[in-house]
């Protein structure tokens, strides 16, 4: 008798192929539903667009029960719930934009065991209402979605994620899964504490992101640069705009809008009706850009986000790890793009002063500037540098950061840090920059007369490099930590490193920053593909969006929730021209085939290549 074991279907793979049409799992998502099935508790730190919410939404399917998600950010539920009807998952919400009757609707339905995933707002679920209705529920697993937000390190802390702590006390049967993108160890040993997730199995999945391509220019006119990656390389894409302020989330919008493009701000200050309608604008449609201040984008699912572009420098490397995770979702190439300058420096340093943190918070604070500006001013690898920095080991260059593309050439700068040091140091420890190179460059400014600078020894010695050079160079000094910038008046201080360094001891290199950002030739820009697509399946390409933006607007979903740009471009790769080659390509699963597939069979036969026979 042979042994037909090996013909059993796994239960988990089937309903990965049934609901989502993908052929296999990545990463960890695996074993996170295997631990997660077996009855215990996880916590998965995993990077955005890992698939995080696999992790449990397959246990929802697979479980005699429902899964509840607990998730922030309310206008996100509704489109996470449409994706998942859209594969034929019954999901619902309960938020604050439901009315009684809606709500009333959603609890009956769960009652009758109707209902695979219910998302929640931390605030709804710790009602007592809400927790006496899931009392009476066959819970299979509580899921917390963006978990560190439980944690005051980050900076999306939220004061009613300690509430969840509850969960282990009214339902302590019921295991429970902690995810999110965000993970230095503190959060990390929040995430433990607050949540009582000491019996936990962690998961920690590489926090690489290999189609991101990082770029950071020196600031030097931020719209014209910005304009220039964006004519090179997005002509049309999506994309998101960090800006410090609101005010300048408002000034590069417009300007954007005046270059022709569709650009939307997005910041706390607008009301509430305008930040959902430009939100759910750059979800739904297409090619649109959203400028925003940090206040925009956790768990934003839009998958074909193409770049995330920041005009300011970020905090730290978690945020700026966070914000550019928006980037690439579907796995396709992407770009961040940063540009930033000292005078950032001193607005993130005198936001530190007036910001009411404690000591320690405050210390922490200035720590992670000071790597947000060691990562800007590398010369090495910067994909090295942000994993090391969530104590990833990652060997070797990676070939897809501007460093790497285009190693940056270096010079001797140890004379030059001489006089801009001593500079500092003859005229007593208080100027800014600007005054500094005014004194270096010999400049008989109103100022230097009447302090009478001019008498300085330092007065003139720099005539051999212009002021955009010794701007460089003061602003690696800074990042060197060879300068402090005295947060009030935004003077400079000499710092006990530099020692070694006046006295000629030390040698030191500063990075030559490159006159204009090197475009990124246009075989290269091919190969890492803003989608390769060739001038016969161009029109096909426009096909397959056009159908997709169509039956999205129907159905009053973004377009994404009806396939993924990876789905468009497998299509195009693969040329299906029958059911059983369409139910194999990535993001079609049963109940997409049976409703899209006869519509995706007509565009693909008619746009067959002469001489296939169909």
């Amino acid at each position: 008798m042979h042994d037909s074991s090996h013909h059993s279907v796994d239960p988990v793979l089937a309903v990965l192929r049934q609901y989502f049409g993908f052929e296999a799992f990545r990463g960890f998502q695996r074993e996170v539903i295997d631990h997660l099935l077996a009855g215990q508790d996880a916590i998965a730190l995993m990077p955005t667009g890992a698939g995080k919410s696999l992790c449990y939404q397959i246990p929802a399917l697979l479980l005699p029960g429902m899964v509840v998600v607990i998730s922030p950010l309310i206008a996100l539920m509704q489109d996470q719930v449409a994706a998942l009807w859209q594969n034929g998952i019954r999901a619902a919400f309960l938020n604050s934009t439901q009315s009684s009757q809606e709500s009333a609707k959603v609890m009956q339905l769960a009652r009758q065991g109707a209902i695979d995933l219910l998302y929640l707002a931390p605030e709804r679920l710790l009602m007592e209402h809400s927790l006496t209705f899931l009392s009476q529920i066959p819970i299979v697993l509580f899921a917390i979605d963006e978990a560190h937000c439980v944690s005051q390190w980050g900076h999306d802390f939220r004061p009613e994620y300690l509430g969840l702590s509850v969960l282990s006390e009214r339902f302590p049967t019921v295991p429970r899964l902690a995810v999110t993108a965000t993970a230095t160890a503190l959060t990390r040993d929040d995430i433990i504490k607050y949540l009582k997730l000491q019996q936990a199995k962690l998961f920690i999945a590489s926090f690489d992101r290999p189609n991101i391509h990082y770029t950071v220019v020196a600031k030097n006119d931020p719209k014209q640069q910005l304009k220039r990656f964006l004519d090179a390389e997005h002509l049309h894409d999506a994309g998101i705009v960090y800006c410090l302020s609101r005010k300048r989330v408002e000034e590069i919008a417009e300007w954007l809008v005046q270059n022709g493009r569709r650009a939307l701000p997005y910041h706390a200050g607008l009301d509430k009706e305008t930040r959902q309608r430009n939100q759910s604008q750059f979800l739904q449609e297409e090619g649109v850009i959203i400028v925003a201040t940090i206040a925009f984008g956790m768990g934003i699912d839009k998958p074909d986000v193409r770049f995330v572009a920041h005009l300011d420098l970020p905090k730290s490397l978690e945020g700026y790890c966070q914000e550019i995770g928006r980037a690439g979702r579907d796995g396709l190439p992407a770009n961040a793009f940063l540009t930033y300058g000292y005078e950032d420096v001193i607005k993130l340093r005198r936001l530190l002063i007036n910001s009411q943190l404690t000591e320690n918070l405050a210390r922490s604070a200035r720590q992670q500037l000071d790597t947000m500006l060691a990562y800007c001013e590398t010369t090495n690898c910067r994909r090295q540098m942000l994993l090391r920095h969530f104590n990833e080991a990652y060997s070797h260059a990676c070939g897809n950061c501007d460093n790497c593309r285009a190693p940056v050439s270096t010079w001797d700068g140890s004379i030059a840090a001489q006089k801009a040091l001593s500079c500092v140091y003859r005229t007593g420890q208080r100027f800014g920059v600007e005054h500094l190179i005014d004194v270096l460059l010999g400049k008989k400014t109103e100022r230097i007369i009447a302090l009478e600078h001019m008498q300085l020894s330092t007065f003139g010695i720099g005539s051999d490099l212009d002021a955009r050079q010794w701007r460089s160079v003061f602003r690696q000094l800074i990042a060197a930590d060879l300068l402090v910038i005295e947060p009030v008046y935004g003077g400079l201080r000499l710092t006990e490193r530099c020692r070694p360094v006046l006295r000629g001891e030390q040698a030191i290199r500063f990075r030559q920053d490159a006159k204009a950002p090197i475009a990124v030739k246009k075989d290269v820009q091919a190969k890492r593909g803003t989608l390769s697509v060739h001038h016969h399946s161009k029109e096909l390409w426009q096909t397959l969006k056009k159908l997709r933006q169509d039956i999205a607007r129907q159905q009053g979903v973004p377009a994404y929730c009806i396939f993924h740009d990876a789905t468009l471009q497998e299509l195009i790769d693969k040329r299906p021209i029958t059911e059983q080659d369409l139910s194999k390509i990535y993001g079609i699963g049963s109940r997409k085939l049976k409703e899209y597939g006869a519509d995706l069979l007509r565009i693909m036969k008619q746009f067959a290549p002469d001489g296939i026979d169909v």
